[in-house]
Parts: C-alpha cells; structure tokens; sequence
C-alpha cells in the first residue's frame, strides 16, 4: 500500500550556518520513506503557506510562525504531523525554559524578562558570575540572539538591544563551568548519538570557545540519554537535539533543546530512524483514528 506524505523543509534564513547541513537529512530521511513505497510532495516553507495539503502524514523541519500556525491547523483537524508543531513551538526559548524547569529536568537556574521593562536587579538571584542572554520568543537566528555577559551592565546593554530589535523577551541563564557536550536523539528507536563540538569542529556562531577545551569529565550516558528523553516527552518532540554542560563532578544539565536539528555529525546513521520513526508515526495515527471512528449498523430488512 502507497502513503502519501508531504515534506516541507527548513527555511534558509532558520539554518543559521547549517543550510546544507538541515537540507541534507530532509534529503536522506525523504529518500528512506520513498523506499518504504511513500510517494512524497515536498514544498518550502513559503510554498506550504499557500499549499493545499492532503495526505497521510506531513514530516517538517518548519520554524516560521506562519508555518507553525498552518500545521497546528492540520494537527486540529486530525493529520498526522511529525515533528508536532506544537512541539516546535515548545522548542522557543521562553517556552522551552519553563516547561524544563517546571517538570525538574536539569536546567541552568534562569530569569525571564521583559526586555522592554527589565528589572536587571531580578539576574541578581542567578549570582554575581557570569551569564547567558538569550532571545526568549524563538531560535537563535543571528549571532546576537545568544550573547555571554560577564556582568549586570553588560546584561542591560544587551537587553536595550533585543528592545530596539523588537524581540519581546529574554531568558538569562546561569553560566554552566563544564565540559559543553552535543546530543542528537529519535524517540521511541533507542538512537542516541552525543560528542564533543570541540573535537569535531562543529559549531553555529563558534561559542563553544566559552566552556575551553574539554576536559573529559566521567558523566553517566544513561542518565543524559534519560533526561534527554524526558525533555522530548515534556516539549512534544519526536526528533530532537541539542546541549548539555558536564559539570567537573559529572553533573549534567541540558542548556538547550531543538527539534529536529541537522544531525550532520551522524546523519546517515539517524536518517533510517528518523524515517522508521515517522512511518511508524503515521501507522498508529490512521489506526487509532480508524479506532475511534463511528460504527453504523444497517438495521435494514
């Protein structure tokens, strides 16, 4: 039996330095669900807007609000949509930091402020070191969006300029001293890949240089892999990536958490998961709406 599936790829301004790299899991994962005899419309993320979209399942990498709104239509009204745009959404920075920290996932100690009214003496609960500024209604776009302060008045410079950028609000986290660890995960598969970016040389704006080289502190992979799966439950998403800091005594806190990032140090290796995942997504869908749907009996002679 064909499935129908649409597709509908990252817009490039929301792959900050990793254009290639989102384009080319799409391109992997669409090309595993085709050989899993789905037939796949693919469209950009301008394109989806205006799309008349029918099929049995829609995989994405979407990030723009329009797009967001669109496939939140789709989930309401009862289609198949992996990652779950409402877990896209969960994946904002404000929205990711209270939910975390809400359901006791480690999380760095963190203020949310207005960036228009900020109360700078609210940081002083974080401690006098040093901080993160972080724009608090989206992903980081621009290397700005996430900026090291070392004091209260770097902060407040930093704040004005998220204002004059029309950017509502800030997450400010506590700095983490540790070794800066990356993870890329797919639920439900037991796929779980983590590194070190300093020895792989990966980075998006080149602020792993803050943490310094890794030392190699011992930290239990279960215990990240656990939490890293917890975080994916409470945020909505099925495929998933991002950071944590090991602590020297082997403590681990998630700092950031992504949907569907790009996979591009183990791509080839997640891609057959990733589509398993959304194939396997689209099955229990149609079975659990066939499930529920109403039974006639024909009470006809």
């Amino acid at each position: 039996m064909k499935y129908r599936l649409t597709g509908i790829r990252r817009g490039s301004q929301y792959s900050p330095n990793h254009i290639g790299n989102d384009a080319a899991i799409f391109d992997l994962t669409a090309a595993y669900l085709q050989a899993k005899s789905c037939e796949i419309t693919v469209y950009s993320e301008e394109e989806c807007w205006e799309a008349d979209i029918d099929a049995d399942a829609v995989f994405n990498m979407v990030r723009d609000q329009h797009s967001i709104r669109k496939l939140q239509t789709l989930e309401d009204q009862g289609v198949c949509v992996v990652n779950s745009a409402y877990g896209i959404e969960n994946c904002t920075r404000k929205r990711m930091t209270q939910l975390l920290l809400s359901h006791h996932i480690p999380h760095p100690d963190s203020v949310i402020l207005s960036t228009t009214d900020a109360n700078i003496d609210e940081l002083e609960t974080l401690g006098s070191g040093n901080l993160w500024i972080k724009r608090g209604d989206f992903h980081a776009i621009h290397r700005e969006d996430v900026t090291f302060v070392r004091s209260l008045d770097e902060a407040a410079g930093i704040l004005k300029e998220y204002a004059l950028r029309n950017i509502p609000s800030a997450v400010v986290n506590k700095h983490l001293e540790g070794d800066l660890i990356k993870f890329y995960g797919v639920a439900d598969s037991g796929f779980f890949y983590w590194f070190y970016p300093d020895n792989q040389h990966h980075s998006k704006f080149g602020l792993e240089v803050i943490n310094g080289k890794t030392r190699g502190f011992a930290f239990e992979v279960d215990y990240l892999q656990e939490i890293c799966r917890k975080a994916a439950e409470v945020l909505q998403v099925h495929i998933y990536g991002g950071d944590a800091v090991v602590s020297p005594e082997g403590m681990v806190q998630i700092i950031d958490f992504n949907d569907w990032p790009s996979f591009a140090p183990c791509r080839r290796q997640a891609a057959p998961y990733i589509a398993e995942l959304i194939y396997n997504q689209m099955i229990q869908h149609k079975a659990e709406c066939n499930s529920i749907a109403p039974h006639y009996i024909d009470y006809r002679v």
